[in-house]
């Protein structure tokens, strides 16, 4: 969730597109790499030339209508009806403005405005809600522009992105986002809040948003971004509080947030449901009649921090998952806590939902009651790893500016295994973006997409790659 102005681009993250277009965008930015970390001597002319292709490629029609479809190369066609001119269009958005301004919906090539932009009500909205409509749009690729709006209604900057997660039935922007939420503190941060940096000395150049989607670490370096940027929507692993100027971003949450509704109780059978083997598939959507006190699915995945979280950790790694936590356990949910639970769930026999590393009753049923089958230890099978794997040093180790021993194993290891075209010279103790991209590579060449192959290897990515 690449990025929208030249105020983004001290630290641009790569797209995780494969479609042609976004290979060349990539392309072009090798261009501003020093040769030690893949660049390419060509001149850096090449991608200021990209951008203002990219920008000649939208063309708008007379009457403030849509004259032609925006179709990004190697990306299906957007639909004419989905994009409606704004106020004031930017013939170069790459070098302009990163948002539009304050605004009603749709704008005035499109339906009537709906909602009054100087006092709009505020309709209440759960987390769950926000997140579900920040997904939508990830989901629909839609477009990065401050000039257009999408079908419904919104602004395709990251601002407009907001006002539609947060359905405020308005296109707001970064000065005026703040006067629909609460100001929190780092540690209050929860899916569907919002990191805001307003810049105050160019509001209109430099300001951006994000919408925060939970914790993507014990440590609370890294979250889950929901964020509208160039080429398009994105979810990505995102460092707090952003990649650059994170200083300035201030956390929010919405004023009217209404309370999750809860998962209505499922009604116990009649007739006791006689207990599983521990070969049964009870997978964590399922399970016997007896929960062992389990205390719900909301208590586990992003963003949950409690007691129960803490719980499953310890419980895991007494069954063999200690090696999937560098430290901890510990109550916020993280990564290390879904592979440890997949890794347990799998060791069970189950497959596919069964086994998505969320615990459902039946996961935790067998945890308390110490049933089933422990998880083997490496170099036993069950597809966790092989005897010879080190130990995973942790994600801290593997970020830009990090030196040590363990990001040159990394890299020759990289290249005994085919995945080191990245490296002008080297591989070296210093991670850089060209160990960045070969990883990627190799994330890819295990079918990730997304987050899940955003360069940066966790403890899945390292276990592979030393198997």
């Amino acid at each position: 969730m690449t990025m929208a102005a030249p105020v983004f681009e001290e630290f641009e993250p790569a797209s995780d597109c494969a479609c042609g277009g976004c290979v060349r965008q990539r392309r072009a930015r090798t261009h501003t790499l020093p040769l030690k970390n893949g660049g390419h001597p060509a001149a850096h002319g090449a991608r200021r030339a990209l951008v203002l292709a990219t920008a000649a490629g939208v063309v708008l029609g007379g009457g403030g209508g849509v004259a032609a479809a925006v179709t990004a190369p190697g990306h299906a066609a957007v639909r004419a009806d989905d994009l409606v001119r704004a106020d004031d269009p930017d013939p170069d958005a790459g070098q302009g403005s990163p948002q539009g301004g304050k605004g009603p919906l749709h704008g005035p090539a499109g339906k009537p405005p709906v909602g009054k932009p100087g006092a709009p009500a505020m309709k209440p909205i759960d987390r769950t809600t926000i997140i579900n409509r920040a997904k939508r749009w990830v989901r629909e690729q839609v477009p990065y522009s401050m000039s257009m709006y999408w079908r419904d209604g919104y602004r395709q900057d990251c601002s407009g992105y907001v006002s539609m997660a947060w359905n405020l039935g308005t296109n707001e922007w970064t000065g005026s986002l703040d006067t629909f939420a609460t100001r929190i503190t780092k540690e209050q941060l929860r899916p569907g809040d919002m990191l805001l940096f307003h810049n105050p000395d160019n509001p209109t150049n430099g300001s951006h948003v994000t919408i925060f989607g939970g914790w993507a670490d014990y440590s609370h370096t890294y979250y889950t971004a929901y964020e509208q940027a160039r080429p398009y929507t994105r979810r990505q692993i995102t460092p707090y509080a952003y990649w650059n100027n994170a200083d300035h971003y201030v956390p929010y949450r919405y004023k009217a947030l209404a309370p999750d509704t809860p998962p209505t109780p499922t009604t116990p059978p009649a007739t006791p449901t006689a207990p599983a083997t521990p070969s049964e598939p009870v997978g964590p959507a399922g399970g016997p009649s007896s929960s062992a006190g389990y205390p719900g699915a909301g208590s586990f995945g992003p963003g949950a921090n409690n007691a129960h979280v803490t719980r499953l950790g310890e419980m895991l790694a007494g069954r063999g998952a200690a090696r999937f936590y560098g430290r901890g356990p510990g109550p916020r949910w993280g990564e290390a806590d879904r592979l440890a639970t997949k890794a347990f769930q799998e060791a069970q026999g189950w497959k596919g939902a069964d086994a998505d590393g969320l615990p459902g009753v039946g996961t935790w049923r067998l945890l308390v009651q110490k049933k089933g089958k422990d998880i083997p230890r490496s170099g036993q099978g069950g597809g966790i790893g092989t005897s010879a794997v080190p130990a995973y040093p942790g994600k801290g180790v593997f970020r830009p500016g990090q030196s040590g021993p363990e990001i040159e194993r990394l890299g020759r290891q990289l290249v005994k295994k085919g995945f080191g075209k990245y490296y002008a010279s080297g591989p070296g103790p210093r991670w850089d973006e060209a160990d960045r991209r070969n990883v990627e590579a190799f994330q890819r060449a295990q079918g990730w997409r997304g987050a899940a192959a955003d360069g940066y290897p966790g403890p899945e990515t390292w276990r592979r790659l030393f198997a």
